[in-house]
């Protein structure tokens, strides 16, 4: 039954669709609208991260298009209020993180409203609030990059947290877009468990969440979307695909450093099972990362499973959503750059899974899953959540 406060959440890491524009752009959106067809929302929130893509001093201008091709789109019309977000201001290089979020609200949607930040109270939303650049001073949203001293050992990126903070319905709600540090090297990941990119995420991850818990505003339930370049546990994982193999570790000449890790069948003419360099991982039965949806491999993915205390996510029943072929003629491809992983996510407080409206079995009417399957959508695939959300209309 539809209801009128049914809601999609999207997350998409947008970096290599401004890298390919003219390829990937038609067929990502298609897909966006089949979805919304399919759900037919009342409120939409679009998280993106990397804005601009990996190439963003160049495409950045064609960051405005791309939004203005969503808001004017026939499949919109009837989203009467948007609200767009987008820190396109890479010129600021200690305040940017190429963070993107649009909000949509339908005609039949009238019991909205939005959180002043400076006021620190909530103000009716109306008509089209657009808002492009470094977006300081815009006081409906809170805009942080991951402080350079976290990190000294890293290359500083663009990498942050960006949150809005709604009512509907009498049900207050934080929507939060994050975008976390990725795994530089395949080798450096594979030298421990958890791996050293695991541990920063981590702290990034609990540094935002007191942040958005802390005491200046009242806590509200939230809603943590985005790239959080969540990886599987590299370590384990190698150990258990070469279970059955001859492991070498080739060296560079001049150093002790690790060059790269190669796993040979012990029969079966010594072929190559695994091969692992820095920016190159690729392993011989590659179906395993998409039967059945990649379920066998869950168990790896624990960087999640840390914040049980405070996180809930709904079960996992797609495949990794990184790294996808970039090639328009093998959308259900992997690239043999990275292990593949679930990096994109959408995390929630208990208190927001709480306000999921549950059908009359006591089942949820939930939908948590990959946008584009069959489609190229860029190295990431967009992942949504689709929810009713339990309204406090009396």
């Amino acid at each position: 039954m539809e209801t009128i406060s049914d809601v999609l959440l999207v997350t998409a890491n947008l970096g290599s669709l401004f890298d390919q524009m003219d390829k990937i752009q038609n067929g990502w959106l298609q897909e966006l609208y089949k979805t919304i067809r399919s759900y037919k929302p009342k409120f939409i929130a679009l998280h993106f991260q990397e804005v601009g893509g990996k190439d963003y001093t160049d495409n950045m201008c064609h960051a405005k298009d791309f939004f203005e091709n969503i808001e004017s789109s026939e499949e919109m019309k009837d989203f009467d209020r948007v609200c767009t977000y987008v820190d396109n201001q890479f010129q600021a290089e200690d305040s940017f993180t190429a963070l993107g979020s649009i909000y949509f609200i339908h005609k039949t949607l009238k019991n909205i409203y939005q959180y002043d930040f400076n006021v620190k109270d909530f103000k009716a939303v109306s008509g089209q609030k657009k808002h492009m650049g470094s977006l300081d001073g815009v006081s409906t949203v809170e805009k942080e990059k991951f402080p350079k001293n976290f990190w000294p050992d890293f290359k500083w990126s663009r990498k942050g947290f960006m949150r809005t903070r709604w009512i509907i319905h009498n049900q207050g709600l934080d929507l939060v877009n994050v975008h976390l540090f990725h795994d530089a090297s395949n080798l450096i990941a594979c030298n421990s468990s958890p791996s050293i990119y695991s541990a920063n995420r981590k702290n990034a991850l609990r540094y935002v969440i007191s942040r958005i818990s802390d005491s200046c505003y009242t806590p509200m339930p939230f809603f943590l979307f985005g790239d959080f370049n969540f990886r599987l546990d590299t370590q384990s994982l190698v150990q258990h695909l070469s279970t059955s193999a001859d492991v070498q570790t080739v060296k560079k000449d001049s150093s002790n450093e690790v060059q790269k890790i190669i796993c040979e069948e012990k029969d079966n003419d010594h072929q190559v099972l695994l091969h692992i360099e820095e920016k190159l991982f690729t392993y011989l039965h590659q179906a395993v990362f998409r039967e059945d949806s990649g379920k066998a491999l869950l168990k790896y993915d624990k960087e999640a499973a840390a914040f049980h205390d405070v996180i809930r996510e709904e079960d996992i029943t797609f495949p990794p959503s990184y790294p996808y072929s970039e090639d328009d003629t093998k959308p259900t491809q992997y690239m043999n750059t990275r292990c593949p992983a679930w990096c994109d996510r959408i995390l929630m407080s208990h208190t927001a899974q709480e306000i999921i409206q549950k059908r009359e079995d006591g089942e949820k009417n939930v939908v948590y899953n990959t946008m584009g399957p069959n489609i190229c959508m860029g190295d990431h695939k967009p992942v949504f959540l689709f929810f009713s959300l339990k309204t406090n209309d009396h």
